[in-house]
C-alpha cells in the first residue's frame, strides 16, 4: 500500500480493526496471520512491479526496442496482479469465516465509509 499503510489501508491495521471489530483474542491472533500473509503477497508484488520497469527501460535503451522483453515484463506484470488478486480474494475469504455476522457488518461499514480500505 502506498505511504507505508498496511494491508486494510490503515497504518496499524490490527489495532483499529481489533477495536473497531472488538475482536476476542483469538480473533486477533488469526487476523494477525492474515495482515501478515497479505503484507508479505503485496511486497512481493511491489518487487516485481520494480523489476519490470527495469526490463522496460533496458527494452528502451538499446539501439534497437526490445519488444520480446518488454512483452515478458508486461506478462510478468499481469501474472504478479493476478497472484495479488488472488491473496485478496483469500484475505477477504480467511476474514469472512473470522468474524462473526455483527464484525462482518461493521468491517462493511468500515470499508464502504473509507476508513479501511483495500
Amino acid at each position: 500500500m502506498e505511504d507505508g499503510a498496511g494491508s486494510f489501508g490503515v497504518r496499524r491495521p490490527l489495532r483499529f480493526m481489533a477495536h473497531r471489530l472488538e475482536l476476542r483474542e483469538e480473533q486477533v491472533a488469526e487476523l494477525a496471520a492474515i495482515l501478515d500473509e497479505m503484507k508479505t503477497e503485496r511486497a512481493q508484488a511491489a518487487v516485481d512491479h520494480r523489476r519490470s520497469v527495469g526490463v522496460f527501460a533496458d527494452a528502451l535503451a538499446g539501439e534497437a526496442f526490445d519488444e520480446k522483453a518488454a512483452l515478458e515484463a508486461a506478462a510478468s506484470r499481469v501474472k504478479s496482479a493476478e497472484r495479488l488478486r488472488d491473496a485478496v480474494v483469500r484475505t477477504l475469504k480467511r476474514t469472512h469465516a473470522l468474524l462473526d455476522a455483527d464484525q462482518r457488518k461493521q468491517l462493511a461499514y468500515l470499508l464502504r465509509s473509507g476508513q479501511l480500505t483495500i
